[in-house]
Order: structure tokens, then sequence, then C-alpha cells
């Protein structure tokens, strides 16, 4: 036990940032098998079982509670220990103010070291049984018939299930999201043609305003008297996906209507879409589907489901924090949520480490308002919305919060909303993006704006799976988010929806300043992405199989002239720029191209800086003849043998003889990008 106890606090102490002479921490337990009338102590031997831990995270928090009003501060801080098991949560566990710790006095909820702790925010569905009902089996695919079963939630107290556009109900056997019915069971199938014909246009490109249109082939006959038919589309814009409950089927012309209110950007033929929530759809293993007014759950299970364990998401989330300080969530495992499963608002020094999040329907973590907070080390995955959201500083000021992202291991998220869920946002003022692996997703992975954000050593691929307009990092559309430095990541195997292509590092619609430095590319298209914008520099990095490496265009002096008009009129105007003060400090001092922005042709792509890159293979440049007068390009090394170390592993790093170096070339230190091993990562290796 001694040596136990020993490896535990030296764990403490590491991922607290003490030394090993510091004050060993007070330490609480919480077990299945502990009591809340209980100490929270681990039992002496002959306690007959009269005390020992307590039975839940939040007596355990409590206690620390009624610690601090007694004045009682151990200089080591406290530690929460929760023993192995599964704790399935009746609420979301919420910590305020008064449950912080303090510097001297840290508070950290830790899984037991080398234990899996498991907290649930679903139910467990124990009660199926066969279906019986004729009418039912009818109706379900003949395939299926012998293989579904039904459950009565609301006879086990499940009474709110949530939607089918999303935040609603999910189902999860032996840990693994099942599907809720639909058709195809993969991919899509595209609009025929438009029913209404009403002269809508976007850009010159044809469409309706009118939710109706033909279909092919006759499977949505088996659709016909189902009670909440959806569809789920890109209807105009593949980077715009919505679902809409289906209002008709006509069988005799082939014509399906959703309800209004309509897609705000209409629909166009030969864009695509599938059907869900449909009884009749139940045609596979680990497909679903609910009758909301019944409350019965009717599922095929991959395996019999006695067999395995069948969970449904009920709490909304598994832990909230509000103005909450000095505190570490440490080396837990969190599903079964609807919603995001870590909330952050204010607060200070707040870190979520080597955890796992898995299975919600929302994002992993949302970090807001707070400063000097992180979700580090943590494998993240199975996620309904996006991975982690930060956001903190004030922009007004330009002061930073010091939010980071780090070491973390992102993927299969956007699993139920498709677009603009990437495996890291990040917003607000001086915030950091490092270290983080980021892969198979719908759309993007990394999405910032705000200022002086830094994005490094992150390793990124197989993303922007289900668009083409994306970008595996994206910013957009405002002249004072500036100073963002993208440095020393690693971008590969990038192409888009149906491989059509889609972008790298997309700075959109006269995005500004922002710094693409010394990154490797490998098989993306557009891989350095400038939308029109200005002072933006794109300086030392390897374009492998790039077609084209680099995009540049002069769309404010074209199409989106629009967009700057409006922040011209507002400069001229109101002496603002989307609201910021741009030519008084900080914003004059910190960035001295804004202040005369609007004498200075401000729609043309000036102050942009292309220098000594390296490009093999692919194509270098797609330049629009416009921009290219604005544009300072020198030094680059364009189809000519860079001698890399092993392009044929896709070991890009540079000889001793390679003619870039000769031109100025900055190396890459390539053996720091990516996650790396620390005490709070979840895993390691990882497995990919």
């Amino acid at each position: 036990m001694q040596s136990i106890v020993r490896l535990i606090i030296a764990g403490i102490l590491f991922g607290l940032g003490l030394s090993a002479v510091a004050e060993a921490p007070r330490m609480f337990y919480v077990a299945l098998d502990g009591d809340d009338a209980w100490s929270g102590a681990l039992p002496a031997p002959d306690a007959g079982g009269t005390d020992g831990p307590f039975r839940t995270i939040e007596r355990a928090r409590d206690a620390l509670r009624d610690m601090k009003k007694a004045g009682d501060q151990p200089a080591g801080g406290v530690q929460v220990l929760v023993r192995a098991g599964v704790y399935y949560l009746d609420r979301t566990l919420n910590f305020a103010a008064d449950d912080s710790g303090t510097p001297e006095c840290p508070f950290v909820y830790s899984g037991f070291p080398g234990e899996d702790v498991r907290l649930v925010g679903g139910r467990v569905v124990n009660n199926f049984v066969p279906v019986t009902d004729a009418a039912v089996l009818e109706r379900i695919d003949a395939a299926a018939r012998d293989h579904v079963v039904q459950a009565d939630l609301k006879a086990l107290g499940i009474v709110d299930f949530g939607a089918p556009s999303g935040g609603g109900l999910e189902v999860f056997f032996n840990d693994q999201p099942m599907t809720l019915s639909r058709w195809p069971n993969a991919g899509f199938v595209k609009i025929v043609d438009l029913v209404v014909k009403d002269d809508h246009k976007i850009h010159g490109i044809p469409g309706s305003l009118t939710g109706k249109f033909h279909y092919d082939g006759d499977r949505p006959k088996r659709w016909i008297g189902e009670k909440d038919a959806w569809l789920h589309g890109y209807w105009f814009w593949d980077w715009s996906d919505q679902r809409q409950k289906i209002e008709s089927i006509d069988t005799e012309t082939a014509v399906l209507a959703v309800e209004p209110p309509y897609h705000g950007y209409g629909y166009r033929k030969g864009q695509w879409y599938y059907a869900f929530n449909l009884l009749s759809e139940i045609d596979a293993p680990g497909e679903w589907y609910l009758d909301r007014d019944a409350g019965v759950l009717y599922f095929w299970p991959p395996s019999p489901v006695g067999e395995g364990r069948t969970v449904v998401s009920v709490l909304d989330s598994i832990i909230t924090v509000s103005d909450l300080s000095h505190v570490t969530f440490r080396k837990l495992t969190l599903e079964a949520a609807r919603a995001d499963a870590v909330r952050v608002t204010g607060g200070s020094h707040v870190r979520v480490a080597g955890c796992v999040i898995r299975n919600v329907g929302g994002g992993a973590v949302a970090l807001s308002g707070a400063s000097d907070s992180a979700v580090f080390g943590c494998d993240l995955y199975q996620l309904g919305n996006g991975g982690v959201s930060i956001s903190g500083g004030d922009r007004a000021t330009l002061t930073p919060a010091r939010l980071a992202a780090e070491n973390n291991h992102i993927h299969h998220y956007g699993r139920w909303n498709r677009m603009y869920q990437s495996g890291v946002s990040v917003q607000g003022v001086g915030n950091r993006v490092a270290h983080n692996l980021i892969h198979d997703a719908p759309h993007i992975a990394v999405m910032f704006g705000g200022n002086d954000h830094v994005i490094e050593f992150n390793e990124i691929y197989h993303v922007c799976e289900e668009s083409n307009d994306a970008g595996a990092m994206y910013a957009g559309r405002d002249w004072t988010m500036r100073g963002h430095m993208i440095r020393h990541n690693y971008l590969h195997q990038i192409t888009g929806f149906e491989g059509r292509g889609c972008v790298g590092v997309y700075l959109d619609d006269m995005f500004a300043s922002a710094t693409i430095y010394g990154n490797i590319f490998h098989e993306v298209t557009m891989a350095a992405f400038i939308g029109g914008g200005r002072d933006n520099t794109v300086e030392d990095n390897i374009f492998v199989d790039c077609d084209p490496a680099l995009h540049v265009d002069a769309r404010a002096l074209g199409w989106a002239h629009y967009h700057a008009d409006e922040w011209i009129v507002e400069g001229r105007e109101k002496g603002t720029l989307s609201g910021i003060a741009y030519n008084k400090p900080p914003y004059s001092e910190r960035y001295p191209q804004l202040v005369g922005i609007l004498e200075d042709e401000p729609k043309a792509p000036k102050g942009n800086v292309i220098a000594r890159n390296i490009c093999v293979g692919g194509r270098w440049d797609h330049i629009e003849e416009k921009a290219r007068p604005y544009l300072a390009i020198e030094d680059n090394l364009i189809d000519e043998d860079p001698r890399f170390v092993d392009a044929a592993n896709r070991d890009f790093r540079l000889r001793d003889d390679s003619p870039a170096l000769d031109l100025g070339f900055r190396p890459i230190p390539v053996e720091k990008i990516g996650p790396y091993e620390h005490p709070d990562r979840a895993s390691w290796p990882i497995a990919r």
C-alpha cells in the first residue's frame, strides 16, 4: 500500500507542476461500494465496514467545500481519487466558485492510477423483448424482423427524447454509437430535379427556394405512413447541411416535399441527401428507431442484446463548471451525454487532463471566458459535434486568455452535426492549439478567429471528408482579426468530398495578418489559401504533391466587394471595423498596418509575402492575375529536387546538401510534430 501511495503522490505532484519536496496532498476517495455518510478515507483493515470512501463525487466536492469554509487549506492541495467502475449519474456534476482551490491549495479530481473510471450520463436499457405487434412487424424490413427487439423507455423513467433533428437521445451498444435508421445505409442519393422553377440563383448557379424535388427509384414508397420521417441533405452548398422533416411523398410523380421553413440557400439539382428516422428502414445490424409517442425503442443489435450493454444518453452534460479556479479533472472517462460532456465558463486555471471523452451528442469540452486553462492529453472521439472549443481573452483590449488545447487525440467527430464542427475551435485572444492529432471528420480540423493565436505542431489528415469548399484550418471575414501564427504543422491526405478538392489553411474572404510558416503539406489541394486578404505571410513551408500549393485571389476587387464595402462604410462613418477601434491603441500599436487601411487600396490583397517555400510535384500556384502585382514572391524552390531524407516514406526533412538551405530556408523541427508522451496523456502510444 505504501508504494501505491507514493506513486499516487508523485503523479499528483507532477500533474500540478510541483516539485517532489512539496507537501503531499490530502486525499479523499470515492468508490462504488462507498457511502456518502462515511469520511471519504481509505478504510483501515479493522474498520469493519463503518468507514471508508464516499459513494459519489458530489459528496467529495461538498467535503472540499466544507473544508474551505472551515479555513482548512492544506499546503499540498487536495486530491479526490475515484476508484474503478462505471458511475451512472442521475444529474450533471456542477462546480461553482465555492468549489475552487487556490494556487497554494489546488484541487484535483482524478481516476485512481491504473484504474478505469467511467462517468456515464446515460441509462442502461435492460428490458428488451421480441417484437410481437403485427403492424410493426409488417413495417419492419423482412430481413430484420427476426433480429429487431423493442424496449419501453418510459417504463425505465425516460420520457425526454429530444428531436430527431438533433440534441436528443442516442443509442450505444458495447460503447459504440449505433445508427439511427436511414436510407441509404451509407452515403447519399441525389436530387434528380426541382419541382418549383422560380429563377432562384446564387452566384449564377440556378436552384429553387422551395423544398420540393424529384427522386429516383421507388424506395420512398415504403415510407408512406411513417410517423416522423426526416431528410438530411446538403441542399445547395456542400458546406451547408440541414435536417428537415418530410412533409409529403407523391409516389406517382416521384416528388418529396419537406416542411417549411425551407433551407436558407434553397435547393438545387444534383445535391445529395439521405432519409432517416424511419421504422421501415431498420434493415442492418446497429440500426435503431424510437417511437417518440409511445416511448418504444426498436433496435437491431450487432450481437445478441443480452450479451452486450445498451445505453441511451439522458443527461445533457457530465460536468459543468462556472467561475471555478485551480481545479483539475484528470484520468476520467466521460460518455453518453446529449450535449457537451464538459462545459467550463469563467474562472482560471481549470484543467481537463488525460481524460477520455466519447459517445456524446455534442462536443467534448467547451471552455469559454476563462483564463490560463487547458484541455491537455485527452482522447476525444465519436463526438456528435466538435472536439474542443476554447474562447477567452478580451478583443477590445487585446488581453490574452492563455487557454490551450494541447497533446490531444481528436478523431471521428462531427458525427451528428457535420459542418462547422471542428476538432478544435479557438476564439478570443492569445490562445494556443498545439501537438494535437486530428483526423477522420466531415469538416474542419481547426477553426480560428480573434487575435494572436498560436497553432503549432499539430498533425491533421482525412478531414473535410464531406465538403469541398472547406479548410482543414479555417478563418475568415474580418480585417481586425490579426496576429496569428500557424507553424510547424503537418497536413496530409486532405482532398475533399469525393476527392474533388478542398483547402489546407483557408484564410477566407479577406482575412488578414496570419503567418503560415514552416508547415508540411502533403497531398493537400489548395494547401495555402489567401482569399483576398492582406498582410499574410507564407514562408518556409514544404508542399509535396499539392494541387495547387498556393492560391491567392483578389476577390474584394471583384465578386466579394460587398464585404469590403460594408467595412469601409463603417470605418469612415463610425471609426470602427467590425466594432473594433482599429486606428486607436491597442490596435494601432499592435497592428500598425491597420491604421491607414482605408486610404491604402483597402480592397486589394496588399502586404502578402510568399518566400522560401519548397514545392515538389503537383502544381505551384493558382494566383488571380489581379492579385499578382500586389504580392512579394521570392526565393521559392519550385520543381527542383529539395533532397529530402526519404520522400518515399514521407520523411520530408532536408539533407544537409538541400538547395533550399542556400535560399535561406529554415529547417522544420519535424520530430516535435504531433502528440508526445506525458503522465497526463490518456493513452500512449497512440493507436491510429
